[in-house]
């Protein structure tokens, strides 16, 4: 079967990419193996390119790697390269899913609009963390009641009782972070030097 040479330069690609791909993680051959269940030597013959990569083989590699498909083959992009999100409106509101991809964690951009909704409080299990982009976002969780500034940010456990929106002068902007198996954002921050004591 005759390839086009863009997917024929494309095929030759995939065994450097993987290699380096797996180099850059510090991942070896064995411990790749072991990942996906593809022998040592069917790896090695891949990233040297005397074995032609198939989805068999590349499937279980990506798994192994968390990265997309594309990304191992390197697909030239076709079309139109902007990714066009698709606002969902739910109650009243408008969520904007960020992550196209399933995963522990779950980003949305949601415009809440200015109206003084009756609270409800409600539980489920996960963990979310909101930031405030603009307006004043109202926020019950438990037995507090609380208002959140544009730049402000709030984590909860969700199987506490919690219900945001707006504080009723205006639309609130925020993303929202949640995991649904109850995974926390972890930031790392560098932490400040500590400033010696003065003689």
């Amino acid at each position: 079967m005759e390839h086009s040479p863009d997917i024929a330069r494309a095929l030759t690609e995939v065994g450097p990419r993987l290699k380096r791909l797996r180099t850059e993680r510090g991942v070896t051959l064995a411990a790749l193996s072991e990942a996906t269940g593809i022998s040592k030597s069917t790896l090695s013959r891949l990233e040297s390119g005397g074995r032609r990569p198939s989805l068999e083989l590349l499937l279980p590699i990506a798994q192994a790697h968390q990265v997309p498909l594309d990304e191992l083959v390197g697909a030239p992009e076709v079309g139109d390269p902007r990714i066009r999100l698709t606002p969902k409106h739910v109650n009243g509101n408008v969520v904007l899913p960020l992550t196209r991809q399933t995963g522990p964690l779950q980003t949305f951009k949601m415009v809440l609009p200015a109206s003084r909704n009756t609270p409800e409080p409600c539980t489920h299990e996960g963990y979310e963390w909101l930031y405030v982009l603009s307006g004043r976002l109202r926020l019950i969780l438990a037995d507090h009641d609380l208002v959140l500034e544009a730049g402000e940010a709030a984590e909860f456990d969700t199987r506490l009782p919690h219900w945001f929106g707006s504080t009723g002068d205006g639309p609130v902007e925020l993303l929202s972070l949640f995991g649904r198996q109850g995974e926390r954002m972890h930031v790392r921050a560098k932490p400040r030097a500590r400033s010696k004591p003065q003689d």
